[in-house]
């Protein structure tokens, strides 16, 4: 796999993490512990990106 391809699919899950974590933060029966990891999630594939230049 390319870095470039690996940046794509990253990105692909970060967007995918971030329409997750809207839908439950809108959900009045969300879980704030998994509202809290799912952004801590999005953050190390954020910083991933970052890292591989893109």
């Amino acid at each position: 796999m390319s870095v470039t391809s690996h940046v794509q699919e990253l990105q692909k899950k970060h967007q995918a993490l971030s329409a997750q974590v809207e839908a439950a933060e809108r959900s009045p029966s969300s879980d704030e512990l998994e509202i809290r990891q799912m952004k801590r999630q999005k953050l190390r594939l954020k910083e991933q990106i970052q890292r591989l230049g893109h």
